[in-house]
């Protein structure tokens, strides 16, 4: 009779009550798989007690647990490393030196002199100081006399002269911003696939989380019903 009410456990040789059998098709593979990856031996037919299950089953969700804190330390060295390489990115686009020739040189300096306030009031003044010069001082008996044909030879030499220099400078301020709108691309771009990175590996986590934790039920969910059994017998 004694013989009858007890088993002998199948990976510790040991005898346990009847009641506490568990046989191995009866058990979840990712347990099952804890289970023979210490005893090669165990196979499906082969029955275990409930407390040696639940040791496994404890040890199922420990290593869930720490696999998932692991793999959220990789998530954040991922997405750390990727901000990193952003951040040079940028700095390299942002910091590529400028190279000019003398010509474009003299080209932008000519633009800004004269776009600004300075170019138009100095030149204001120096045609006010050409025209007293001549009409008041020299009584239109001067180099230039009224209509002032000198004046409006340097100022038609002056206007042929300068437009093409502050063309020369557009352009080249043109094939600027064509360049800056280029790197703007490829940096938006580049957040734009490290973004969809990152969405891919959450979408995965959660799933994989999904999983697990309904794997993680089923265990619990396993255990509270032994423990019923248990406290009914």
């Amino acid at each position: 009779m004694k013989n009858n009410s007890t088993f002998k456990s199948a990976i510790s040789n040991l005898e346990f009550p009847e009641s506490e059998k568990i046989c191995g098709k009866s058990i979840h593979d990712p347990i099952l798989g804890l289970i023979v990856k210490d005893h090669p031996s165990f196979s499906e037919d082969d029955c275990i007690a409930v407390k040696e299950l639940n040791e496994y089953r404890q040890v199922y969700v420990s290593n869930y647990l720490s696999t998932e804190i692991g793999t959220l330390s990789d998530l954040e060295k991922s997405v750390i490393t990727s901000l990193k390489e952003d951040k040079s990115i940028v700095s390299i686009v942002e910091d590529e030196p400028e190279t000019r020739s003398f010509g474009q040189k003299i080209a932008d300096k000519v633009a800004d002199f004269g776009g600004s306030w300075t170019f138009i009031l100095s030149f204001l003044f120096f045609i006010i100081v050409w025209i007293a010069a001549n009409v008041y001082i020299l009584v239109n008996k001067g180099f230039d006399p009224y209509p002032f044909i000198l004046l409006n030879l340097i100022l038609s030499c002056i206007a042929a002269l300068q437009a093409p220099v502050i063309m020369m400078s557009q352009n080249r301020q043109e094939e600027k911003d064509r360049n800056r709108a280029k790197k703007d691309y490829m940096i938006n771009l580049k957040s734009e696939l490290e973004i969809r990175m990152i969405h891919d590996k959450i979408d995965h986590m959660i799933m994989h989380q999904q999983q697990e934790l309904i794997e993680i039920q089923k265990v619990q969910i396993e255990m509270m019903n032994d423990i019923l059994n248990q406290i009914k017998k």
